[in-house]
This record gives structure tokens, C-alpha cells and sequence, in this order.
């Protein structure tokens, strides 16, 4: 067991013949004491210091580790961030990719259906054409036969050229008609 202040302070010692100072003995072993209780004095606070030292670094170490496993929470939500990320980007250029080819096929299809309307307008063209045609060469026929020279020799009232022109006219809206 270790001494304290008083066990020095209250150590007699035995008288022997011829034994030491008995007043340097005294102020030698007061010096003791107070110089042992400094040092007893700085142990105490030395170990105050080191309990405080000790709260301190556990409380530190904890925070290390919360901060340790915060950064690892941290780098699972980025990485997670990343592949959603990633995943969505996917998404977006294969939605993307389905509205462009049917914006292509759409476009195809209208296409192709105007294709087939102009080869059908220019068929109906063609007919029109030669319906026109063979309209004018009739026309024109009619106009180098001869009758016309025996219309001039005969009068002819004028209603009767208005009744014949006005069927040369319904006869030409029915071919027209015919045509579209």
C-alpha cells in the first residue's frame, strides 16, 4: 500500500546514540511532504486528464465511426444514384428509340400512301387525257367532214344551232364528268 502525507508526517523514528539532527530530520521530511503531495496533487489531475482524455477519444472514435459509416451510406446513395441513373438514361433513349421508328414507319406509310395516290392521279390523268383526246380528234373530225359545207348552203334557223350546241355541251360535262 503506498505511503500518503500523513504516514510520513506521523512516522517517529528511534533515537539512537549519536542518531541524526532531530530538526534536519524534521524540515527534511515536511520537504517530503509537500513535495509528495504536489506529485499526489499532479497524479490526480493527470488522471483527470486522461479520464477526460479517454471520454474524448471514445466520443472521437464514435464520431469517426459514425463519419466512417456515414461516408459508406454516402457512397451506397451515390452509387444507387448512379445506377438508377443509368438505368433511366437506358430507358429514355429506348423510349426514344421506339417513338423515332414509329415516326420512320409513320413516315414510311404516308409516303407510300402518296405514292400510290400520284401513280392513281397520274393514271386518271392519262385517261383524262386521252378521253380529251379523242374528244378533240372527234371534234376536229366533225369539223373537216363535209356537212359543214352543206350547212352553209342551207338556212338554218337559229334555235336549232342553239339545241345542238347546248347537247355538244351536256355531251361534253357527262365525258368530263365520266373522267373524274
Amino acid at each position: 500500500m503506498p505511503l500518503s502525507p500523513l504516514d510520513i508526517h506521523n512516522k517517529e523514528f528511534t533515537r539512537g546514540f549519536r542518531g541524526y539532527a532531530e530538526d534536519e530530520v524534521n524540515d527534511f521530511l515536511e520537504q517530503i511532504i509537500k513535495d509528495y503531495e504536489i506529485i499526489l496533487r499532479e497524479k490526480k489531475e493527470l488522471e483527470e486528464k486522461v479520464r477526460t482524455m479517454t471520454q474524448q477519444m471514445k466520443h472521437y472514435n464514435t464520431l469517426e465511426e459514425t463519419l466512417q459509416k456515414s461516408i459508406v451510406v454516402a457512397q451506397e446513395a451515390a452509387e444507387e444514384v448512379r445506377r438508377n441513373s443509368q438505368q433511366e438514361a437506358k430507358l429514355i433513349i429506348k423510349e426514344a428509340e421506339k417513338n423515332a421508328d414509329r415516326i420512320i414507319n409513320e413516315a414510311l406509310a404516308k409516303a407510300r400512301k402518296i405514292t400510290i395516290e400520284i401513280d392513281g392521279l397520274k393514271k386518271q390523268s392519262k385517261v383524262f387525257r386521252n378521253r380529251f383526246k379523242m374528244l378533240v380528234e372527234a371534234q376536229l373530225d366533225l369539223l373537216n367532214t363535209d356537212d359543214w359545207d352543206h350547212l352553209m348552203e342551207y338556212e338554218i334557223g337559229l334555235t336549232e344551232i342553239q339545241n345542238q350546241a347546248r347537247t355538244d355541251q351536256d355531251d361534253f360535262e357527262l365525258l368530263t364528268d365520266d373522267i373524274k
